[in-house]
């Protein structure tokens, strides 16, 4: 179990761990991150790795976390045992779920049992006294609009409908007298680095085009996509704030998925074409045009450059 010491979050070339902050004592506490190996999760690693205990579940396979703390989100009385060694006022960073739209499509009932029957079974065995700080996506709405923290959900995918169910489990957390402390971030479109290094945006597409593989671009599905290094640092940052609630990471532009492909490509002189095609002809379902906006006006509520936008150092 590690700590969180102090660390320069708006340092992008030298952030390395973090200060979560009890809300209550001001002091520092344990932070346990699931979901280690997604996109979201596995940056938060890289910018924290110092800082936060990575937990790697039972259906990761990759060797580069074979040495991680495994946990069996499905096993109740594992998920139990762990929880009661839970110091007092820890943070759980709640980022494990599988978000690939197809598979979801195919396999809707094994998708729901991980996305949502893990997260029941954590929060069931959770002390009333740990903060979770659940990250979900964008992929609760679907039809093209502005969305903020108080707009209906709107899925067009399985995916989503099974990401807005949990994030029903989360908000009655959130409502709960005895279990106060939740925090649900929904955030557009991380563009970063990926652990297997086929995962994701940016490293899906330098695979592919690398590989010589086909690559087709939805034309007309544009996101608030952030830069995944500063998404892991606003996450933390609101970990440790007391915010609860619900609250959208924003981009400070939305921008089309053939405009990012292309100018990443460029960027990082990917070789080979891209090809391009509409939502509606494609087999599984694609998001709109998307965009995260936010009611709140505070220093963490400030958006996140779009990522071409912007150089971030690793």
């Amino acid at each position: 179990m590690l700590l969180l010491s102090v660390g320069q979050f708006r340092d992008v070339d030298a952030v390395s761990s973090a200060m979560i902050v009890s809300p209550d004592f001001g002091q520092p506490v344990p932070v346990f991150l699931f979901g280690a190996t997604s996109i979201v999760g596995y940056n938060i690693f890289l910018r924290f790795r110092a800082g936060v205990t990575c937990i790697v579940t039972s259906r990761s396979r990759n060797p580069a976390v074979a040495d991680w703390p495994r946990l069996a989100l499905h096993d109740p009385q594992e998920l139990a045992a762990f929880c009661a060694t839970l110091p007092p006022a820890s943070v759980i960073i709640y980022c494990d779920a599988v978000c690939d739209v197809s598979k979801c499509e195919q396999n809707p009932e094994w998708a729901r049992e991980i996305n949502v029957g893990n997260l029941r079974r954590v929060l069931d065995a959770l002390p009333d006294d740990t903060r979770l700080v659940y990250v979900s996506s964008d992929h609760v709405f679907g039809d093209d609009g502005a969305y903020d923290e108080m707009s209906v959900t709107c899925p067009v995918s399985r995916y989503g409908a099974i990401r807005t169910e949990a994030e029903q489990l989360a908000l009655t957390r959130i409502a709960a007298v005895d279990r106060p402390g939740t925090l649900l971030i929904r955030a557009g479109l991380p563009i970063g680095a990926s652990l297997d290094g086929k995962s994701g945006h940016v490293d899906w597409l330098r695979y592919r085009l690398t590989a010589g593989l086909p690559v087709t671009i939805i034309q007309d599905e544009s996101r608030s996509a952030v830069p995944a290094s500063l998404l892991a640092d606003r996450i933390i940052d609101l970990a440790r704030s007391p915010i609860t609630g619900i609250r959208h990471v924003t981009s400070t532009r939305l921008i089309s998925r053939p405009e990012l492909a292309v100018a990443l490509k460029k960027q990082h002189s990917f070789p080979g074409e891209l090809s391009y095609s509409n939502r509606c002809h494609q087999p599984a379902p694609h998001l709109g045009r998307i965009h995260l906006t936010t009611r709140h006006n505070d220093p963490l509520a400030q958006p996140l450059p779009c990522p071409i936008d912007v150089v971030v150092t690793p």
